[in-house]
């Protein structure tokens, strides 16, 4: 039986602006996408079919009905557009645990070619020189802020509390560290989402070549103190004279407290703009429907796509 999803292809790439709809990607990119994955993939599968812990024999099992070009393009419109299984299984002309097999399969491969934080943070903890540094944050800023997505409420009473928001969701966080053009230099693992910001940076924070500053907002305040060597850039707060003085307000900012904060907040949007472009990718914008113990694996995915665009690679 031959599936109708190439034909599906070829009419959605005569479209462009559908095709970047469903995918997050233009035709170029996700050719020059295809190619890494096609050099790779050979390999990969020997590895996959040879595992330890695999329970048939080498080759053993029904081949996919889908072409590599197929599967790829599924996995993008899974990431990008986050239907359910039985609708993406009908689209692409599969059973929907097929479907969803097929995406999870070749995960592995898309996140080893793309440009992972990972790997750009490596290659910024070599850099010595000033023009290397310069290359990666230009300005010597990095810019650093979380972003949380909700999951379903947790059956677990202890996952309830610990996944808590405080705003009336339960939510993963995940912190991102980009530079003046948005690239993701730095990801953390997702959190849980009780946990603030600051504490998630004291956990887990960037190794920033010396002179470059990170720059953060308030949920970060305590970082001018605790890591003054990095001389982090923070607004000014109006602080209050604490407990036992409930009701008064702290002390007005002078006006180049003001100035300063305002200037800030403009270079900071940089950053909001990065997660912005992240969560248009559905499956991160979105309630996160599956295990957690996928969660990294697709941020590491779809901030490696994000990455790819801003590239131009």
């Amino acid at each position: 039986m031959s599936s109708s999803f190439p034909s599906f292809y070829r009419r959605l790439s005569r479209r462009p602006e559908l095709f970047r709809s469903f995918t997050g990607l233009d035709v170029s990119e996700f050719d020059s996408l295809r190619s890494r994955v096609e050099s790779g993939y050979q390999e990969h599968e020997r590895k996959r079919l040879s595992r330890k812990d695999r329970e048939r024999e080498s080759g053993a099992g029904r081949p996919s009905k889908l072409s590599l070009d197929d599967r790829l393009l599924a996995l993008l419109m899974y990431y990008r557009t986050y239907v359910t299984s039985v609708l993406l299984g009908f689209v692409v002309n599969l059973d929907q645990s097929n479907a969803l097999k097929d995406v999870r399969m070749l995960e592995p491969l898309v996140k080893r070619v793309v440009p992972l934080p990972e790997k750009l943070h490596e290659m910024v903890r070599r850099a010595r020189t000033p023009e290397e540094v310069e290359r990666f944050f230009p300005g010597f800023k990095a810019f650093v802020d979380a972003t949380e997505q909700e999951i379903p409420r947790p059956k677990n009473s202890l996952k309830r509390r610990t996944h808590y928001s405080g705003k009336k969701r339960h939510t993963v966080k995940t912190q991102l560290a980009v530079n003046s053009d948005g690239l993701i230099l730095h990801k953390t693992n997702h959190a849980r989402g009780r946990r603030h910001d600051y504490p998630i940076f004291k956990r887990n924070h960037p190794s920033l070549p010396e002179g470059v500053r990170p720059v953060v907002d308030l949920g970060y305040d305590g970082v001018q103190n605790d890591f003054a060597d990095l001389k982090p850039m923070v607004p000014f707060k109006r602080r209050g004279k604490g407990r036992g003085h409930k009701g008064e307000k702290g002390r007005r900012l002078a006006p180049r407290q003001k100035a300063f904060n305002r200037a800030l907040s403009e270079a900071r949007v940089v950053v909001e703009h990065t997660i912005s472009r992240l969560k248009k990718f559905n499956i991160f914008g979105t309630e996160f429907r599956n295990r957690l113990r996928h969660y990294d694996v697709m941020t590491d995915i779809v901030s490696g796509l994000v990455n790819m665009r801003i590239l131009g690679a």
